[in-house]
């Protein structure tokens, strides 16, 4: 055997193999390049090599994710299998055959019905953190999980406060593996090291994505992840109205602001629902295309766009796209905080829902302070944009504030809104 297909007493590392004994999932919580990936793989290798596994899930955040990542990727099935043992990959099945008769089939954990009729007798769920629809995929999965004597699931994430991940570690049938960025550091480009170390560490951020910690609710945070996940809904009424809010980046790159682009749609009761995060780091040209792809997927109303520093740039770019889309650009004219507030006292009334999971959006959320924000916040600026303009009626905005019994301990009152300012 080729020392390169050697794993086990070779290139892996003891917390890239898996565990002994009784478990149900084996929970790899791990930062970026811990090689989380490489020990996925290998595990589902070992398990169809001993024939312990003959039909495999694999589950990823979306289905590009599962073919570039676990299947085609640098540490992916196919790499890390010896060549007289590599599985056969037929894309347009997402499906995978090795010469044993085991078979894999791909799924996103974006669309959990796929999961549901299909049984297997183990599984590879690569960043469930990150799932759109995290419970609803989980659940479908581990329904299927009804073959052979001991069926199991190996998952690797990036750790982050979301119910699923909570729930798996309180389980008595998890065995949970940790470990950091800088435990792979041998084989990671010193550059990319020195890069991390220098930009990233201390943060809160480099907490999360290099040391694998599983962070809480940053204290004075104007958004509570309790609340959001209290108020979750997997699907909405008719909306009267949907919005595409952006926040937008005037310059591209790998240092470069992202442009937030967050879709939200209001019901006839004045409930907020928010539909897609469609944030990103793009060119203009691109982010724009990006955003009035949206706008006609979701028959929005209107597109609603910070200009504080493109002007009349951004109403260009996205009239370039669609001549007839309809647009409005806004001004801030007042601190995000002041922006935010209002909006964060609608969540915690209750009166705005996300529809699955936004994990980028949500951890920007729930960073966000009065006093300090590490980073910028362009997700929650567009999100802002896009509820604001959701509950404006004419030219007047319903704004709260915590001062009578109206709601709960919040009262609305009308003042005046200047169009393009808030």
């Amino acid at each position: 055997m080729q020392l390169v297909y050697k794993w086990r007493g070779w290139r892996a590392r003891p917390n890239q193999l898996a565990p002994e004994g009784e478990w149900r999932v084996w929970l790899i919580l791990a930062g970026r390049g811990f090689g989380k990936t490489r020990a996925g793989a290998e595990c589902v290798r070992e398990q169809v090599e001993s024939h312990f596994c003959g039909r495999i899930a694999l589950v990823g955040e979306t289905s590009a994710d599962v073919r570039d990542v676990m299947i085609e990727g640098e540490s992916g099935i196919l790499s890390i299998s010896r060549p007289d043992f590599k599985p056969l990959y037929e894309p347009s099945k997402r499906r995978l055959i090795w010469p044993n008769g085991a078979t894999a089939m791909a799924y996103s954990g974006d669309e959990p019905d796929q999961l549901r009729g299909p049984q297997h007798d183990g599984a590879w769920a690569d960043e469930p953190a990150k799932w759109k629809y995290p419970l609803e995929a989980w659940d479908n999965l581990e329904f299927g999980l009804r073959l052979g004597s001991r069926p199991r699931i190996v998952a690797t994430t990036t750790p982050r406060p979301i119910k699923l991940i909570r729930d798996l570690l309180q389980d008595p049938m998890t065995v949970v593996t940790r470990g950091s960025t800088y435990d792979n550091a041998a084989n990671l480009a010193p550059s990319f090291m020195e890069r991390m170390a220098k930009k990233y560490e201390g943060t809160r951020l480099g907490r999360q994505e290099l040391h694998a910690e599983m962070l809480d609710d940053v204290p004075g945070a104007l958004w509570q992840r309790q609340n959001i996940e209290q108020h979750r809904v997997s699907r909405v009424p008719d909306l009267v109205r949907i919005i595409v809010g952006v926040d937008p980046a005037m310059t591209s790159g790998e240092d470069a602001n992202e442009t937030g682009i967050i879709i939200a749609g209001k019901s006839r009761d004045g409930h907020v629902y928010v539909l897609e995060d469609l944030s990103c780091r793009l060119s203009p040209d691109a982010w724009g295309r990006r955003a009035v792809s949206g706008y006609r997927r979701h028959r929005a109303d209107r597109i609603v766009a910070e200009v504080n520093n493109g002007g009349d740039l951004v109403e260009r770019l996205l009239r370039v796209v669609d001549p007839s889309v309809s647009y409005r650009a806004v001004r801030a004219a007042r601190g995000k905080v002041t922006r935010a507030e209002p909006v964060a006292a609608l969540y915690e009334q209750g009166h705005v829902h996300h529809l699955a999971s936004f994990a980028a959006l949500e951890d920007q959320m729930c960073a966000f302070t009065p006093d300090q924000y590490d980073g910028s916040p362009d997700r929650v600026d567009a999100l802002v944009w896009a509820i604001t303009e959701l509950l404006l009626t004419g030219q007047t905005i319903r704004m709260a504030y915590f001062d009578g019994p109206s709601i709960g301990n919040m009262k609305f009152i009308s003042q005046p809104y200047r169009y393009g300012t808030f």
